[in-house]
């Protein structure tokens, strides 16, 4: 069984990597997979923190105090605990054919840690910004599915890590709101 789901893996992974390849997506998915490594992707993410920060009132407060937290539970998760535990190598590092866009890095595979933060950032932000879930997930999605057109994750690592990170951001988005209610008797 288990050789069956890697089989049907490897095959959307190269379905990903080989068959949706095209110029456009060439140039787009490297830049998108590594937004947080370029100064204008970090101005981006730290432009849109202070923005909830100065802007979003006691709800962006909770929000980007929540992302601080939440960046930082999830990604320790998956990169110190998940990472080791399971040891799956990176497709780049395994599988003959691979084009590879970026880095193949000397990280293991799974869970995605992009995936993992972005789902998390996602939650959170959904939880606070309703209206706007769709846009939060579907650059988390974007994001997640650079990842194996890049070359560096399989599909599952991807599917994992979006399961995990939004289990993350559910969770903290929980634990405030409990705590918001026991101890300022307000609900958000």
């Amino acid at each position: 069984m288990t050789e069956l789901l890697y089989s049907i893996d490897v095959a959307v992974f190269f379905f990903i990597n080989h068959s949706l390849a095209n110029p456009v997506f060439d140039v787009v998915m490297p830049l998108l997979t590594d937004l947080n490594k370029v100064r204008w992707g970090q101005a981006l993410y730290l432009l849109g923190w202070m923005w909830l920060i100065v802007k979003g009132g006691r709800s962006g407060r909770i929000a980007a105090l929540l992302l601080v937290v939440g960046i930082i539970v999830s990604d320790q998760l998956s990169s110190a605990v998940l990472k080791p535990l399971v040891g799956r190598i990176r497709p780049c590092a395994t599988l003959e054919g691979v084009r590879l866009l970026v880095d193949c890095g000397s990280g293991l595979s799974f869970p995605s840690s992009h995936a993992v933060n972005n789902f998390c950032t996602a939650t959170i932000l959904a939880a606070f910004y309703k209206k706007q879930r769709l846009l939060w997930f579907g650059i988390a999605s974007l994001v997640a599915f650079t990842r194996p057109y890049v070359g560096v994750h399989y599909p599952s690592d991807i599917l994992g890590g979006a399961l995990i990170g939004a289990a993350c951001g559910y969770a903290l988005v929980v634990i405030w709101r409990e705590a918001d209610r026991r101890f300022f008797g307000e609900s958000l």
